[in-house]
């Protein structure tokens, strides 16, 4: 990291070492050594440091240091479950709801996403893989939805990023994403529906190769 670090890197880097195993529960978090090692203030330290409390990868108590704190395999399991469930509910309703305008742009993003598979480049395949998904939340035209499964992705946004470090992920999750924009262009909404669920349950699977979590 360079001086300049912003916040969201600092998270991404923090909750990367977290569930891959580099930093294990009870490791503590001080600011002054992560403001030093990013090479920060230590108000974006802070702001980085709620940021991972509040995906519940860090835990920190009044006049202390942040530690990591130990995700079960139970509540990641439980999380995962209530992802592919919005998810799910998303697909269906951008199958029912999205505007012409919003089927061509995600249609157009998802094949587009085709020359990044081809060049193995996982870090742009992982932003449009955000986006895509965004896209689905937003075309679903339900705004409780859309904040229940933003938050909920949020919190387990280091744990997909796993999955992308496996050899041939990148080409199976394009397959993934292909049938459920094919379901939302014919506007099946059982079609998309299933095949989003079905696509976070594969989700879960791979990202669970990587998560090195201590499991209590």
């Amino acid at each position: 990291m360079r001086s300049g670090t912003t916040v969201e890197q600092m998270v991404r880097a923090i909750a990367d070492l977290i569930v891959t195993g580099a930093m294990q529960p009870g490791d503590r978090l001080d600011e002054i050594s992560l403001a030093n090692r990013f090479e920060v203030s230590r108000t974006p330290v802070r702001e980085a440091l709620s940021q991972l409390c509040a995906m519940g990868l860090v835990d920190r108590q009044p006049n202390k240091s942040a530690v990591v704190t130990n995700v079960t395999q139970k509540h990641l399991a439980s999380m995962f479950e209530a992802m592919a469930e919005l998810e799910g509910i998303c697909a269906r309703l951008s199958a029912e709801r999205m505007t012409v305008e919003e089927r061509r742009l995600l249609e157009a993003e998802h094949l587009a996403s085709a020359r990044l598979v081809h060049r193995g480049a996982e870090e742009e395949y992982e932003a449009h893989n955000t986006e895509f998904h965004s896209r689905l939340y937003h075309g679903a035209h339900s705004d409780h939805v859309t904040e229940l499964v933003t938050q909920t992705r949020a919190r387990l946004a280091p744990f997909r990023r796993a999955q992308f470090r496996i050899a041939g992920r990148l080409a199976q999750s394009f397959e993934e994403h292909d049938r459920i924009v094919t379901a939302i262009l014919r506007a099946d909404g059982s079609a998309a529906g299933q095949a989003a669920y079905s696509h976070v349950s594969i989700v879960r699977e791979a990202s669970s190769v990587f998560a090195s979590i201590v499991v209590k």
